[in-house]
């Protein structure tokens, strides 16, 4: 990309979550411009819808550097740094504090519907980086917007993209139709009109991770209250039950995922969850009084539920970005470089080094996918490597190509997670799960609430 026509312009940085606040924290330490587009009306968007689920990582793993220094003059302190935050305490008391301090630096209600080059479309090659990079935003007030940037940072993250219940990686048949009994996130027990919802009731729990084991434990909760007498969980795994299916436990560095598999192994042995393993969800039936009665592929019909919850993992989306050259891996839909070191077949959190502008590139120069998304489906990413991948990120786009290169994170290891066929599902990661080191959705998150033995 020519320096001369891009310096004067913003590097564009979508979403307004832990790994774009950060992002934007370190374009600013740099000398940047950067300019944050967030969907929703708040920093954290995505982080707010999981605000009941505590983390499995603390306060001291969640907070960035960069971050904590444009925070500091505002009189901002840091919560204890070996506190649990839940979703909604880091969205409160770090993430929209620091959007508070960029300013108009994030921009609210502006949904990004394109990114291509300017006046080149994917298929033309001349001249092609020579061009600004042309971002096209929708706004929630209906107006439309095309602005131009230096480089593009999609943060994004995997949210809004949850994957079905099919085993195929497509919708079980049915699956649509069956909406009004399905949720595709950890529901918040404590909401009472959720807790209705599932009082009393047969649920089906759909998935191997942290945001399984959420579930599982918050049902298990409810029925050892009054109103949730009868209150009965059935699990559904693609594989079997082993010595690793709960997580690393005692053995795992981050005390807290540890309980939190702990916690659902509790409710599976206390009888609250009856585990159904080698199922491959085909078919959602539909009973004459409503309920849901699962088919799997082997033809095996489950007894009916009156609630789906499908934690099967998140998945990109990468349609707004359909005029780029990314360089994507097949089957994580990662980028190539960064694939083969989060493979969930091979790898867990604490054996995925620390990485950075290099191995996040694509052959379009100057457009980087980070954070969940960086991991495309992958289920075993945690806060701390997001961070450390936009301090590169921003460091090489500053020309400092030997801090970008530096490692500055070391991961905590997990007791049992990595060797071949561990990871069945990817789950939530936050939240985002199916691996041990996810949550419900997209960070670092997923601890099982205090009585179930998480924090």
């Amino acid at each position: 990309m020519s320096e001369s026509t891009t310096v004067d312009l913003p590097v564009v940085v979508i979403g307004a979550g832990p790994a774009g606040l950060a992002a934007a924290a370190h374009l600013t330490e740099r000398g940047f411009e950067p300019l944050v587009l967030e969907t929703g009306r708040a920093a954290g968007a995505a982080v707010r819808e999981w605000a009941h689920v505590r983390l499995f990582s603390t306060w001291g793993e969640v907070t960035d550097p960069a971050a904590e220094k444009l925070l500091a003059p505002t009189g901002w302190v840091k919560p204890d740094p070996a506190a649990y935050p839940s979703g909604g305490d880091w969205a409160d008391h770090y993430l929209q504090p620091l959007a508070d301090v960029l300013g108009d630096k994030v921009r609210y209600g502006a949904t990004v519907t394109g990114v291509s080059r300017s006046g080149r479309d994917r298929i033309v090659d001349a001249d092609r980086e020579a061009q600004p990079f042309v971002v096209h935003i929708a706004y929630a007030d209906g107006r439309e917007e095309r602005l131009m940037a230096r480089a593009v940072i999609d943060a994004s993250g995997t949210w809004t993209t949850p994957s079905p219940a099919g085993a195929s990686g497509l919708p079980a048949l049915g699956e649509r139709t069956s909406a009004d009994r399905i949720t595709y996130r950890v529901p918040d027990l404590k909401d009472p009109a959720v807790r209705a919802r599932y009082a009393g009731k047969r649920t089906a729990v759909i998935g191997s991770g942290a945001s399984a084991f959420t579930a599982l434990a918050y049902l298990a909760d409810l029925a050892q209250t009054d109103e949730g007498t009868g209150t009965r969980a059935t699990w559904i795994l693609r594989r079997g039950i082993n010595g690793s299916t709960f997580g690393g436990g005692e053995a795992d560095q981050l005390p807290a995922r540890g309980a939190l598999g702990l916690a659902a192994q509790a409710a599976v042995d206390g009888g609250y969850a009856d585990a159904v393993t080698g199922f491959r969800t085909d078919t959602f039936e539909r009973t004459d009084d409503g309920r849901v009665i699962l088919v799997g592929e082997d033809g095996r019909r489950l007894d009916a539920v009156d609630e789906v919850i499908v934690l099967t993992g998140f998945r990109p989306d990468l349609s707004f970005l359909d005029e780029l050259r990314l360089g994507l891996d097949e089957r994580l839909q990662a980028p190539v470089e960064l694939a083969p070191l989060i493979d969930p077949n091979q790898h867990s959190c604490g054996t995925v080094y620390p990485h950075g502008v290099n191995e996040l590139s694509h052959p379009e120069k100057g457009v980087y996918l980070v954070g969940m998304k960086s991991y495309g489906r992958a289920p075993t990413f945690l806060a701390l490597t997001g961070y450390e991948q936009v301090r590169s990120i921003a460091a090489h786009l500053a020309g400092d190509h030997e801090a970008a290169e530096r490692v500055e994170l070391t991961l905590p290891e997990t007791g049992v997670c990595g060797g071949a066929g561990l990871f069945d599902e990817p789950a939530a990661a936050e939240e985002t799960g199916g691996g041990c080191c996810g949550a419900p959705a997209t960070l670092t998150i997923g601890a099982a609430p205090a009585s179930s033995g998480g924090c």
